[in-house]
C-alpha cells in the first residue's frame, strides 16, 4: 500500500497519468507517503544512508566531523581536506561577545530552544558575507554554525547554573569539546565515542518536519539563517525533536525495573502515547536506535547502574508484543545523554548541534535547484454564504 501511495505521489509531481483537476483531489493527511521533492543527501530506502553511505558504517568507522563534511560537500574528505575542515571549525568557534552577553541577559525562565533560536538569529547580523547567497558562502555559514551552536548551548547552560563559561578547545575533538564546554570536566574515551555516534545518527534524516520547514523557507529565496531558525522552531515540538525529553520523563516516572511492566500495561490500557516508539517511515524498526542501544549498555555498565536499561528492556518488550511498535532513535538517546551527565534541558539543543549539518545541506540543495514550495489544500468550510451588511447583523 505504501509503495502504491509513493508511486501515485510521484506521478502527481511529474504530471504522469493524471489531469490537473484529478491531482488536486489527492489528499494524504500530514503529507504521509507524498514525495515532495528530490534529494541526493540521504535516503531511508533499504536502510538509512547519507550520500550513499550506510549509517551503520558511518557510525562504526567515521567521525561526526567527517560526516559533516560529507553532508555539506557530497563526498568524504581526503586527509588534507579533513585537516582543513577541522581547522576552519576551530577558527569559527568564537562567538561574538555581544551575542554571549545577550544570551546571558535573556530571562532565566526562557526555554533553551528559544534561546538557541534567538542566538542563531543574532549571529546573522555578524555574518561577514551577508549579501552573498552563493553555495560557497552558504557552506561557510554552515561551518560557522556547526562550530558556534555548541558554544551557545554550553554558554547558556553554564550561565543559568551559575558555572563559569568554558572556552571552546583548539585541541579536543568535536564531541569531546561539546561535553567539555557543558560539563567543565575532562572527557573519557567512551563518553567521547558515544557522543560522536549520537551526533552522527542525528545529523540527517531526509524530509523530516524541521528539514522540510528549512526547505520551504529557502524556496521563497529567504536567507540561510531564517531557514535554520524555522527548522529550530519545528524541532522544538514534542512530536519531533522534543520527544527524547519526554522519554526521560517516562523512565523517571516508572522509577524501578519492578514497576516497568505494570506501568507500561496501564499506560497502554489508557491509550497513553509512549514517546520513543514507532516512526512514520520505519515500519521494521529504526536502525539508529539499535546502534545507540549498544552504547547505552556500555555506559550503564561503566556507571554500575543497569536499572534504566532493565526498565527500557521491559517497556520495549511489552510495547512490541502489545502494539507491534519498535523504538526510534529518541528512546535510547534519552538514556545515553543521561549517562553522559547531561540534563534533560540540553537534549533537544544537542539535536540542533547535530542536525544543523543536514539542514544546511538541504538549504544548499534547495537553493541550487529551486522551485517555490506551495502545496494546495482541500477546503472543507462553507461556500457561497450570503453576505449580510454590518448594519443588519444586530
Amino acid at each position: 500500500m505504501a509503495s502504491a501511495i509513493i508511486k501515485a505521489s510521484q506521478d502527481v509531481i511529474r504530471g504522469k497519468g493524471m489531469e490537473p483537476h484529478m491531482a488536486e483531489q489527492q489528499y494524504f493527511p500530514g503529507l504521509e507517503g507524498i514525495i515532495a521533492g528530490e534529494t541526493s543527501i540521504s535516503t531511508i530506502e533499504g536502510g538509512l544512508q547519507y550520500r550513499g553511505y550506510r549509517i551503520e558504517e558511518l557510525a562504526r568507522d567515521a567521525s561526526f566531523t567527517e560526516v559533516a563534511y560529507l553532508l555539506l560537500h557530497g563526498q568524504l574528505p581526503s586527509q588534507e581536506q579533513f585537516a582543513d575542515f577541522k581547522a576552519i571549525l576551530i577558527e569559527s568557534s568564537e562567538v561574538p561577545e555581544p551575542i554571549l552577553e545577550f544570551v546571558r541577559e535573556i530571562p532565566l525562565h526562557a526555554p533553551p530552544m528559544d534561546v538557541l533560536r534567538t542566538g542563531v538569529s543574532a549571529l546573522a547580523h555578524f555574518d561577514p558575507q551577508c549579501d552573498d547567497d552563493s553555495t560557497d558562502s552558504n557552506i561557510a555559514r554552515a561551518m560557522r554554525l556547526i562550530a558556534q551552536i555548541p558554544v551557545l548551548i554550553a554558554a547558556r547552560y553554564r550561565y543559568i547554573h551559575a558555572e563559569p563559561y568554558v572556552e571552546p578547545s583548539s585541541t579536543l575533538r568535536f564531541p569531546a569539546n561539546i561535553l567539555s564546554m557543558i560539563r567543565g570536566t575532562e572527557i573519557d574515551a567512551l563518553d567521547e565515542e558515544a557522543m560522536d555516534v549520537s551526533l552522527i545518527l542525528y545529523a540527517e534524516h531526509e524530509f523530516n518536519a524541521s528539514t522540510f520547514a528549512a526547505r520551504v523557507v529557502t524556496s521563497t529565496q529567504s536567507d540561510f539563517y531564517s531557514a535554520i531558525c524555522a527548522a529550530i522552531g519545528a524541532l522544538k515540538g514534542p512530536l519531533h525533536g522534543g520527544a527524547n525529553e519526554h522519554v526521560m520523563e517516562v523512565l523517571e516516572e516508572v522509577g524501578s525495573p519492578e514497576n516497568a511492566e505494570s506501568w507500561v500495561r496501564t499506560a497502554l490500557a489508557k491509550k497513553q502515547r509512549i514517546m520513543g516508539f514507532g516512526h512514520r517511515v520505519y515500519r521494521d524498526g529504526d536502525p539508529r536506535a539499535e546502534i545507540l542501544k549498544t552504547y547505552c549498555r556500555q555506559l550503564a555498565d561503566k556507571a554500575g547502574n543497569e536499572e534504566l536499561e532493565q526498565i527500557a528492556d521491559t517497556i520495549e518488550k511489552v510495547v512490541l508484543d502489545e502494539k507491534g511498535l519498535r523504538p526510534n532513535l529518541d528512546w535510547p538517546s534519552a538514556r545515553l545523554y543521561h549517562y553522559l551527565g547531561l540534563d534533560v534541558e540540553l537534549y533537544t539543543p544537542l539535536f540542533v548541534a547535530s542536525r544543523v549539518t543536514g539542514w544546511a545541506a538541504h538549504i544548499i540543495e534547495q537553493a541550487e535547484n529551486n522551485r517555490l514550495i506551495r502545496p494546495r489544500s482541500r477546503y472543507i468550510g462553507p461556500v457561497t454564504l450570503p453576505f449580510t451588511p454590518l448594519s443588519d447583523r444586530g
